[in-house]
């Protein structure tokens, strides 16, 4: 028990010395390209500071198995430079034995990561594309979608409108039973529109089955004006819609569920978004591959050589299984394999290849 914790807290302590030697890495990077994306506008150092730590976390989150499988490399040589291994097997302890102790330390900072970090990395990102939007445009994201279903935002030198729609299209271009509201630059309501239908064309909305109320009218139902066809101009495009719902990595993963049910029942596409979520509890797995994967061309002596020649082995399989994870993502999202596939095969075939290795080198 004593040798697993002494493995288990030197593995810790490798894993947070190389996340903090990433983490200054990316964030002097980071620093130096949001100085040059606002170069034109008035930000002071600190401003760039801070949306750079802002921004960071999110490209933490995304080489964490990077992180791993050199935290597991760091671990292993040090342990074969000092014969530390050697001994271990001397007094009895496999291979395998050995690597009990970072195997649960990875499955740990896997769980941490998805319960703790995931929802972290979506409020820092989210807040990163805010404090951005004030030093450019101004230009936030227009599109919502909760229970209640759609709603979208446009606005022009007269005032903002603000569009609920039951339902609609895969791409945001077609609403049922839709409803605009429009509002004044006070903030005053002015007019609403209920349709049955709103189909987005270039620069307007043509809306079937329309209803007018003057909300600035006495008596709003009396003066209601109805049509068969009505056009509302509009500066919303297809590309504009969609790129409003964002990355599935800005959703917390507690919320990802209640979000995908209210995205299907809004009419909307949430395949990425269940691609992302397994992809997410899936994590401690394929990190538990990346300490096999480290582990395979290290848990040897130094005095055998070609240490780096292994390293480098490593490297390449350890990237080599993350290009895979990354292609049945994309599978995934288009729909060429089913989710679980996309999601549990990637990890799960990296430990089987990883563990069979390891039993071959250690046993032959």
């Amino acid at each position: 028990m004593t040798l697993h914790l002494y493995f288990a807290m030197k593995f810790l302590r490798s894993f947070l010395v190389v996340g903090a030697i990433f983490f200054a890495v990316l964030l002097l990077i980071d620093v130096l390209e949001q100085v040059r994306r606002f170069s034109d506008a008035d930000v002071s150092f600190a401003g760039i500071l801070g949306l750079a730590a802002l921004n960071v976390p999110s490209g933490l989150y995304t080489i964490l198995p990077l992180i791993t499988i050199i935290a597991t490399l760091t671990l292993f040589l040090g342990l074969a430079r000092t014969s530390e291994l050697v001994i271990t097997r001397a007094a009895g302890r496999s291979a395998l034995l050995s690597l009990l102790a970072p195997i649960v330390v990875a499955a740990g900072l896997g769980a941490l990561s998805v319960s703790v970090l995931n929802p972290l990395v979506a409020a820092t990102s989210k807040q990163y594309e805010e404090n951005a939007a004030r030093y450019t445009d101004g230009a936030a994201s227009v599109l919502s979608v909760s229970d209640e279903g759609l709603w979208l935002r446009q606005g022009d030198l007269r005032g903002q409108t603000v569009i609920h729609a039951q339902q609609s299209s895969a791409n945001g271009t077609r609403l049922v039973n839709a409803m605009f509201l429009a509002y004044s630059e006070d903030g005053l309501p002015l007019t609403r529109v209920n349709a049955v239908e709103a189909v987005l064309t270039d620069g307007a909305w043509q809306l079937r089955d329309a209803k007018t109320w003057r909300l600035n009218d006495p008596n709003p139902e009396r003066t209601a004006i109805t049509a068969k066809m009505l056009t509302i101009p509009t500066d919303l495009t297809r590309d504009r819609i969609q790129d409003s719902f964002g990355t599935p990595s800005a959703v917390p993963i507690w919320a990802l569920p209640r979000f995908i049910a209210d995205l299907e029942t809004a009419g909307f596409s949430a395949l990425s978004y269940r691609i992302w979520y397994h992809m997410e509890l899936a994590l401690p797995l394929f990190l538990i591959a990346m300490v096999l994967i480290g582990a395979v061309f290290t848990m040897r002596h130094v005095r055998f050589g070609k240490t780096g020649q292994m390293v480098l082995y490593a490297i390449m399989m350890g990237f080599g299984a993350f290009f895979l994870r990354n292609l049945a993502q994309v599978l995934g999202e288009n729909g060429q394999i089913p989710i679980i596939l996309a999601a549990w095969a990637p990890p799960i075939a990296a430990i089987c290849l990883a563990i069979a290795m390891l039993l071959h080198l250690e046993d032959g």
